[in-house]
């Protein structure tokens, strides 16, 4: 059996200027624009594609983070709406949070 694992992650974005802006100030994502209707954050473990639309709808993803307060806080000044505050799982703690294209984030702290 082949080895797959995660490589790339694309949302939908109704806004995606606001889409981007959020990401950027929320998680320091640095973006690149593939024409008007599309934008990638690329380097990393997992690369993220924002692409224009609402359909469809696509998983949660879940953000890893090492300081989960400074990172809640971050996401509200960022304009982001909370919809779990902190709370506690078998792997940590986390939060989820909706993007402005009401894509759903799960941002957690191993522990």
């Amino acid at each position: 059996m082949p080895k797959i694992t995660p490589n790339y992650l694309e949302m939908k974005a109704s806004d995606l200027p606001a889409s981007k802006a959020f990401y950027e100030q929320a998680f320091g994502f640095a973006f690149t624009d593939y024409g008007p209707d599309y934008a990638a954050v690329e380097g990393g473990p997992v690369d993220i594609g924002l692409a224009a639309g609402n359909e469809p709808v696509a998983p949660m993803p879940t953000f890893e983070s090492d300081d989960l307060e400074a990172s809640l806080a971050q996401v509200k000044t960022a304009g982001g709406k909370i919809v779990k505050e902190i709370f506690a799982f078998p792997g940590g703690r986390r939060f989820e949070c909706l993007d402005p294209a009401g894509n759903r984030l799960a941002i957690y702290q191993p522990g």
